[in-house]
């Protein structure tokens, strides 16, 4: 109430400053003319912290381990969680410094973007301009604890005792959770593992699938008896149960993208591709690198063995100048009635990449300012971070085309999926003596046949004569 009061005084004071004229008998208050309180340290208010929005149209994220407990003390910029959503993990810091009041999540919980995350008990004043950051974030309001009476007016507004600073000491299974993606620790609630007793073998320790799977077929495994070891009978047989498993966030993420599709028609296009061209200038590459007396400074320096992805990127980048409406978008949402396309000035083209935690798709931008050579470095870059669970948000905004390279695994004819709101997909097939198999399908409400086979045949001339304009051309 104390609180309430000094503003109230602070509010009229500068009022009476500012000229304005109030009741009767105002003037005579003992603080009309006395300067303005300033602002000072008040007693802690305690803030709901609210999960911000992390892009993507993402609406919830999975707790994937605590950095903080309740009754740590945090400042600003201290980790609080990492969070995981269907496409990468993020690392949450604190605005506020303060003392952590409650954690509203477990790990491997599903924290819900918008509503509060934790509860700190912040010592600073909380300014008008960061209530109004929290409330927008979510429902929840600032309380702030007032005292249930009045003291006289030499008492001094004193703040609550703040409890006792701890230190956080993470547990082991919090520190292993960290290192698995949310696929591994679902697998472990439902096979009842405990991730503190599995040594990782992914990058940094990180549990992978083959880990825990590992470890749940020697727990499986039979002992020997009392009696002595005796081989089971050829009658014997082992039962085995089915499972309900739920979807992690990255198959959800999936499940809704993939069923927003049904909706496209999909019209498919196969060609082959002779890649002799290409291979020579792959394989020349390769040879100049791996002299000794050969260093390539500059851009060209410390060159690994080249991929086909790279020039496959240019090629559509350098086809897509005469067909743009394959690097478009479809905007059906504004209007249903008239839908438009908007075609996009920015090459930014997405790379499916099979990571421990499933499908990733990073995308590289601006592939029209790209050599085929600073392509590579860049899909190795963001390749090796989708391995490493390292990728941002923004790593995965404003794809305009998506390349699945499902050749490095297998298969030559495929049919991909297009994701909405692009026009179309290209799918890479392994490649034979005959050739490197392209399978494109496109939206054919707004493309027709012949636009998208001329276009791939554009595609196959630049990768045909890749010898004429070389890696290093942008």
């Amino acid at each position: 109430m104390k609180r309430v009061i000094a503003r109230g005084i602070s509010r009229l004071g500068s009022q009476h400053l500012l000229g304005f004229k109030g009741p009767a008998g105002f003037a005579r208050l003992p603080f009309a003319n006395c300067r303005p309180f300033q602002s000072s340290a008040q007693a802690c208010a305690v803030v709901p912290y609210h999960l911000a929005d992390i892009g993507e149209g993402i609406t919830e994220c999975q707790v994937i381990s605590w950095s903080v407990k309740a009754g740590d003390r945090v400042s600003q910029f201290d980790p609080i969680c990492e969070v995981q959503s269907d496409k990468a993990s993020v690392e949450i810091t604190s605005r506020f410094d303060g003392v952590i009041k409650k954690l509203h999540y477990e790990v491997a919980e599903v924290a819900i973007v918008g509503k509060p995350l934790v509860d700190i008990d912040v010592e600073d004043e909380v300014t008008e301009g960061e209530q109004m950051l929290e409330a927008a974030a979510g429902d929840s309001n600032v309380h702030h604890p007032m005292d249930n009476g009045l003291r006289g007016s030499d008492d001094k507004l004193e703040p609550e005792a703040l409890p006792k600073p701890t230190t956080s000491v993470p547990s082991t299974s919090t520190e292993n959770a960290a290192k698995a993606s949310p696929a591994v620790r679902h697998l472990l609630k439902q096979l009842n593992i405990d991730i503190s007793g599995i040594q990782g073998s992914g990058v940094d320790g990180r549990v992978l699938k083959e880990d825990v799977l590992r470890v749940a077929s020697n727990s499986a495994a039979p002992t020997p008896s009392a009696t002595g070891d005796q081989a089971p009978s050829a009658t014997t047989s082992v039962s085995r149960q089915d499972q309900a498993l739920s979807l992690t966030p990255m198959q959800m993420q999936m499940f809704k993208s993939m069923t927003r599709s049904l909706s496209i028609p999909h019209f498919l296009y196969t060609h082959t591709v002779d890649c002799t061209s290409l291979d020579h200038v792959r394989q020349s590459t390769d040879d100049f690198t791996q002299q000794p007396s050969r260093s390539m400074s500059g851009p060209r320096g410390d060159m690994p063995r080249l991929t086909a992805l790279p020039f496959i990127m240019k090629a559509l980048s350098y086809a897509f100048l005469q067909y743009p409406w394959l690097n478009a978008h479809l905007d059906a949402d504004a209007d249903p009635q008239k839908p438009r396309v908007l075609l996009k000035g920015s090459h930014n083209f997405g790379f499916a990449t099979d990571t421990p935690s499933g499908l990733l798709v990073p995308v590289v931008r601006d592939v029209q300012s790209h050599s085929a050579a600073s392509l590579f470095r860049e899909i190795q870059r963001l390749a090796s971070s989708a391995r490493d669970g390292k990728l941002q948000p923004e790593d995965f905004q404003g794809a305009t085309f998506v390349i699945s390279n499902v050749g490095a695994i297998g298969g030559g004819v495929v049919q991909p999926i297009i994701v909405a709101p692009m026009l179309g997909i290209l799918a890479v097939g392994r490649a034979s003596k005959e050739g490197m198999v392209l399978s494109w399908s496109a939206d054919h409400r707004v493309l027709d046949g012949a636009t998208v086979s001329r276009c791939a045949e554009t595609v196959s001339t630049f990768l045909q004569n890749v010898d004429k304009w070389g890696i290093w051309s942008t």
